[in-house]
């Protein structure tokens, strides 16, 4: 059999999928062969001769393709797709002919019943559908048939993208979502297709391998299977404290096990401030009893969240990278927490502040590179234009106050020798020097990237001790810093915590790192842990929200 017709050929046949790229057929995987001519070694070009009449219409239609494009990209596609079929006499392979005429192959009705079942990997059947009406439709018409073909080509890619790297563009979601894009090889994909004796596994194969993602896809099938209820989720809403009377009690009762209230029901009692006390210390949240955004969000997915919830997180395991690395640290915004990794297990973790709605931290991956004590900050253009600048132009002392520098065309000025009725913020830069009111504590950890953002301590430790911890301007500030620094250092031989610490109260010092370690700054609102607790989290940021509305869920 030969590996395939990808969508490419329906767009040169028909016209129908104009635009899908054929650059990743090669044409030295296919059409040529090195031979040897009186001892010499020489190339020559093997287009095998199609064979019967569905070939011949899938060689002519390619010809034909190869002769009317345009030169550039799509003449080299036109080309490729042609030498590809070429070496396998333009042979389809998801048609083949019996004694009863022509039908799927059994390599397509396996892809068939993966399609079918797209529904328990958080796709949508619908998207891969194929009329199983057009096959007794196209007997006996030969363009037809081909069409049929390539139109089967194109589910399959479809599924693969689809699988592999989300329905979704991410950019699409949020212009703070800023991942590298990732992409099928089509060519890999194809050849692998057709050559395997189970071609379903191999399509099923483009789906992610994080554990979390496979934990989800479980608890998906759990609740197809009738095995877990989808209730109706508790809505946000103002904090409830002990006393308040608030319509979203009973259901607060019935998820946390009490009985109805006989007298006053809608009252937030003693029993179930106690009630949530206890939840909230089993899933890692403030004891404190109140009723906020976290707790809610907490308790809707305690019974396994909703299925649009878990299809939503698995679109965006998609979308992270496939190899997180062996050692890395994952910031998980919604959850207000870092984690240090080793094989897939969290050996290390602390809590963070992350941005507010405002000036949310941003979701992307990048290698931490250096750590720098006594730290500068160096204070964003934002800030210095909204924040700053208008406290400096009523009082030039303010400066001075918050222990910063005016910087202008590199030097430290005098605030008070501005005429700050005639200034403007782009003029100027303000950095705050190092000392125990600095805005980053007394150490960061670098990863540079465009959106000036990374992982520090802080000079205000008593934030951790809330639950809704988005605070910041969009950096992430650690709670443990130095724990961290020991967790992330640990292949580091030159540099300790221990020789960290002995510089602090100086000047600012940069230390570079032998071995850079990935960082990902990622948004799940949904997480099971190894044992299989299902722990669910304010979608802070409303990305959650939004796929689930772009995915029509």
């Amino acid at each position: 059999m030969m590996k395939t017709l990808n969508s490419g050929l329906k767009a040169l046949l028909v016209g129908a999928f104009a635009g899908i790229s054929l650059l990743g057929f090669s044409a030295t995987a296919t059409a040529f062969e090195t031979v040897m001519v009186d001892g010499v070694q020489a190339t020559r070009i093997m287009i095998a001769p199609p064979r019967n009449t569905l070939e011949q219409t899938i060689r002519d239609g390619l010809r034909d393709a190869m002769a009317q494009a345009p030169s550039g990209r799509a003449a080299d596609d036109a080309s490729r797709l042609y030498y590809f079929y070429g070496a396998r006499h333009f042979e389809p392979l998801w048609l083949t002919e019996t004694d009863d005429g022509i039908v799927f192959s059994g390599a397509a009705k396996q892809i068939l019943a993966v399609f079918e079942d797209a529904y328990l990997q958080g796709l949508d059947p619908n998207d891969y559908s194929i009329d199983m009406a057009k096959l007794d439709a196209a007997a006996g018409d030969p363009a037809a048939l081909a069409s049929l073909e390539a139109e089967f080509s194109a589910a399959i890619l479809h599924y693969a993208n689809d699988a592999h790297t989300g329905r979704l563009d991410p950019r699409s979601v949020s212009g703070y979502i800023d991942l590298a894009s990732k992409s099928v090889d089509e060519a890999e994909l194809f050849s692998a297709v057709a050559e395997a004796s189970d071609p379903a596994t191999v399509l099923l194969s483009y789906h992610p391998n994080h554990p979390e993602f496979i934990a989800l896809r479980d608890l998906l099938a759990s609740h197809y299977a009738g095995e877990i209820e989808d209730l109706p989720p508790i809505a946000d809403g103002k904090l409830i404290k002990l006393g308040m009377a608030d319509p979203r009690v009973p259901a607060l009762r019935e998820r946390l096990g009490l009985a109805t209230a006989q007298t006053a029901p809608l009252v937030y009692d003693a029993a179930l401030a106690q009630a949530v006390e206890a939840f909230q210390t089993t899933i890692g949240l403030n004891p404190d009893g109140v009723v906020g955004p976290a707790t809610i969000a907490a308790i809707n997915g305690a019974n396994g969240a909703t299925r649009a919830d878990i299809v939503a997180n698995m679109e965006r395991w998609r979308w992270m990278p496939e190899d997180l690395g062996t050692f890395n640290v994952f910031v998980n915004i919604p959850e207000f927490r870092l984690d240090v990794n080793r094989e897939g297990r969290s050996v290390w973790d602390t809590r963070i502040i992350v941005g507010t709605a405002k000036n949310q931290t941003p979701l992307f991956s990048d290698m931490i590179r250096h750590v720098v004590t006594n730290p500068y900050w160096n204070v964003p253009s934002s800030i210095l234009s909204a924040e700053i600048f208008p406290q400096v132009a009523r009082n030039p002392n303010y400066i001075a106050s918050q222990n910063m520098e005016l910087i202008y065309q590199g030097n430290a000025i005098d605030p008070w020798m501005v005429d700050w009725s005639r200034a403007s913020p782009s003029m100027f830069r303000v950095r705050q020097k190092p000392g125990t009111s600095n805005a980053l504590g007394q150490v960061k950890f670098l990863f540079p990237n465009s959106h000036d953002v990374y992982l520090h301590d802080t000079n205000a430790r008593y934030l951790f001790d809330r639950s809704m911890r988005a605070l910041s301007h969009g950096c992430v500030r650690v709670q443990d810093p130095f724990g961290f620094a020991e967790a992330l250092l640990q292949h580091e031989p030159s540099l300790t915590v221990a020789s960290l610490e002995g510089t602090l109260g100086g000047s600012e010092r940069w230390f570079n790192m032998d071995q850079q370690v990935p960082v990902h700054l990622a948004y799940f609102t949904l997480r099971i842990d190894p044992d299989g607790t299902v722990k669910s989290f304010a979608d802070l940021y409303g990305h959650n929200a939004k796929v689930i509305e772009m995915l029509g869920l």
